[in-house]
């Protein structure tokens, strides 16, 4: 960013204000001047009166012509030019719009459409824009007393309030007035920049801020930017910094938020981070399915909130939901519409199914959705879209009711999916499978051992026992990174992040044979089907697939569940050597058999004295793989030497120090060691971080090791307390 053309739109806005004042009385010649920007520069001209019968216009409103949030620069330079030849305007054109504060595309005039205006709305506002140009240039109190006046008049209107009001002023004269925009509000009063004791003694911010207030805000604030204390010296930039700063954090949360929607959404801890699977949604296409046909002729899906605009400028939900209350109604709370709308715009994805349905008991069409979100300026109304492949159309039966919701993401519910998937079944093409598989991502043994600490020679026997024994059980002590390994394992030897080769499940005390293979569950109507399990599903996929292509059934916590029970006739079909071998099942006049390219990857945590030991059956069947603390491996030693933190360091000595004690011990042994995860992923090392560690979840352990000698855990609890201080 080049520093010395930043504020070069100052004399150019100056200048136009200048000549802009020349048409007080003289609007009408304005309004042609208005016009023929647009001819000029062949943009479509904005909506400034209703049916764009344009009768008045205000100067701010002028102004607000090249100020909008989603304005392309390039139409920006263009409308500049043509007002620039248009009214005689000698100063360059501005080469950077940084942090100059724009306007809502959905709220960009100062004034109301007839007939809901008052009478003198517009002439209030040159009032306005004529007395701010009087006291920039001669600041007594006569002219503050009247910009004041005209100020708070303005700043009542209907759409307006601190934000437009105090924008104009600020695009006229910045170095006599404060924008009190949202980015410039939250710098003075939130970011910690300006000194507290400058924010106490500030009003406080109202919704529409009288006059008395503001200026008591813009004084004060003048003095501290002039003061040797200030490192900014004037308004523009103050609000530079405010725009600059804001930009910053606002990327840093949206980067955060991104990540931990990853990890929420698609498993960073599992290893599906960057894989995407198909999701599916039921939506209406406007109340009552009112835009079925339009949308459905067009390609498109549409939905509301046009009022906030462009659904792509905001960085969060949040964001969105406080557009729809400045915008709509601050009353309400907007939270499933805030949801819905940022779905719509950054979860849904190209591959994903889309049902469509009218009321609570119709379904009236599918698609596939075939493009990113859009905002399509040229639109009437429901400007927010997606391209959509509508495969069709007609009237089904909605299975049970509907959610009332526009949008709702649906894919959790597998059995909905499944009933909703079998309406359309009949004549559905294979138009989902084939982009998923073009967007697998590769993924190796390379890809494998940089993320998951284990050496070469570990990773091999791991692969090998997985290849010929096809069922490992991955054991170890808490934070050894069994779940963490166990999908990428699967990955590894299959060579992409395939996760529709992939299915991972947890047993507990409940989980059953029926949960597993097959049994009857009842319906809503009051009686019983026959419901296939997980497993059962997952061997008929891999069954349809070639012998080498492997796929991979992970179950966490696999001791927890009454294992007998679990598997019932499948003791004997998961053997390796008795892959295909036909068994009739327990529930179905069915013969069914375990196919060769299924593996089966289970992970226990052999620290938990609650569970029962694995039935020796079934332990003959699976090979155990011993999973132990992964200090000492070459990744996590690039892991510290990238933190370069010396606290770190010496709690890692010091737990290492611990795992040899917790080793020895007859009542512990190695199954007993703290595992390496407990300090992985780490964004910092302040004290906060480590003592966190410390205190919540390696002393609770040790209590919970040694509940029955407290002089040993208390005094292993003071050394790790020590090796951070």
């Amino acid at each position: 960013m080049n520093e010395s053309n930043l504020y070069d739109w100052i004399s150019f806005y100056k200048e136009l204000a200048e000549v802009l004042l020349q048409f007080k009385n003289d609007r009408e010649r304005l309004i042609i001047k208005v016009k023929r920007i647009y001819e000029i520069t062949g943009i479509n001209l904005p909506t400034l009166e209703k049916d764009n019968q344009i009768v008045d216009i205000d100067p701010f409103t002028f102004f607000g012509l090249f100020n909008k949030s989603s304005m392309k620069e390039s139409n920006r330079i263009k409308i500049l030019s043509a007002i620039a030849d248009l009214l005689d305007i000698h100063s360059p054109l501005p080469t950077s719009f940084s942090s100059i504060p724009v306007l809502n595309n959905q709220n960009a005039t100062f004034y109301y459409f007839l007939p809901e205006r008052g009478e003198d709305d517009i002439q209030d506002l040159w009032d306005l824009f004529e007395s701010a140009l009087a006291y920039a240039k001669n600041p007594t109190p006569e002219t503050i007393a009247r910009v004041s006046k005209y100020f708070d008049l303005t700043i009542q209107k209907k759409g307006n309030g601190n934000s437009k009001i105090t924008m104009g002023l600020y695009w006229i004269a910045p170095h006599s007035f404060l924008n009190l925009d949202q980015r410039n509000t939250w710098y003075i009063y939130e970011s910690g920049k300006i000194p507290d004791s400058l924010v106490r003694s500030l009003p406080e911010i109202e919704a529409k801020i009288p006059s008395s207030k503001y200026f008591d805000i813009v004084e004060k604030l003048r003095e501290y930017l002039q003061s040797e204390e200030s490192s900014l010296k004037d308004f523009k930039e103050l609000s530079f910094e405010a725009w600059r700063f804001s930009e910053q954090v606002n990327h840093e949360n949206a980067a955060k938020a991104k990540k931990e929607s990853l990890r929420d959404n698609t498993g960073a801890a599992v290893a599906d981070e960057g894989v995407r699977t198909v999701h599916y949604w039921i939506y209406s296409p406007g109340d009552k399915a009112s835009c079925w046909n339009e949308f459905y002729s067009a390609g498109i899906m549409g939905i509301g909130w046009d009022e906030i605009g462009d659904l792509s400028e905001y960085e969060t939900k949040s964001e969105m939901r406080l557009a729809m209350k400045e915008e709509i109604d601050p009353s309400r709370s907007f939270m499933n519409d805030a949801h819905a709308t940022w779905q719509f715009a950054n979860e849904m994805k190209p591959g994903d199914v889309v049902f469509v349905k009218k009321g609570m008991y119709q379904l009236i069409g599918r698609g596939i959705v075939e493009s990113d979100y859009i905002y399509d300026s040229e639109r009437e109304r429901y400007r927010n879209i997606r391209k959509i492949k509508w495969t069709h159309k007609g009237e089904w039966n909605h299975p049970g009711q509907a959610v009332m919701k526009t949008l709702t993401d649906i894919t959790a519910y597998t059995d909905y999916v499944e009933k909703l998937n079998a309406i359309f079944e009949s004549d559905v093409e294979d138009d989902v499978e084939e982009p998923l598989e073009n967007a697998l991502q590769p993924y190796d043994e390379d890809m494998f051992l940089d993320e998951v600490f284990m050496d070469k020679s570990q990773y091999d026997t791991l692969v090998a026992l997985v290849g010929k024994k096809k069922n490992v059980i991955l054991q170890g002590a808490p934070g050894v990174g069994k779940t963490f390994a166990a999908k990428r394992l699967a990955y590894s030897i299959m060579g992409v992040k395939d996760p529709s080769r992939v299915m991972m499940v947890q047993f507990h005390q409940s989980y059953s044979y029926e949960d597993f293979i097959m049994g009857f569950r009842p319906t809503q109507e009051g009686g019983f089907e026959l419901k296939k399990g997980a497993f059962y599903e997952f061997c008929k996929t891999a069954e349809v697939d070639s012998e080498e292509t492997p796929y991979f059934f992970i179950i966490d916590e696999i001791n927890r569940g009454n294992l007998s029970k679990i598997f019932g006739e499948l003791f004997m079909l998961i053997e390796s050597d008795k892959r295909g071998i036909e068994l009739k099942l327990l529930y179905a006049d069915e013969k069914f058999s375990v196919p060769k390219n299924v593996h089966i990857i289970g992970m226990m945590n052999t620290a938990d004295r609650s569970l029962a030991m694995l039935d020796y059956a079934l332990r003959r069947r699976f090979a155990f793989f011993e999973m132990k603390p992964g200090f000492k491996t070459s990744g996590f030693i690039k892991y510290r030497d990238k933190l370069n933190s010396n606290k770190f360091n010496s709690l890692i000595n010091c737990v290492e120090n611990l795992n040899d004690v917790i080793a020895k011990d007859e009542s512990l042994g190695e199954g007993f060691c703290i595992g390496h995860s407990y300090f992985c992923d780490l964004d910092n090392t302040s004290n906060q971080t480590l003592s966190g560690i410390v205190e919540f979840e390696l002393i609770p352990l040790l209590k919970e090791y040694w509940f029955d000698e407290p002089a040993k855990a208390n005094l292993w609890i003071e050394n790790l307390r020590n090796s951070i201080k």
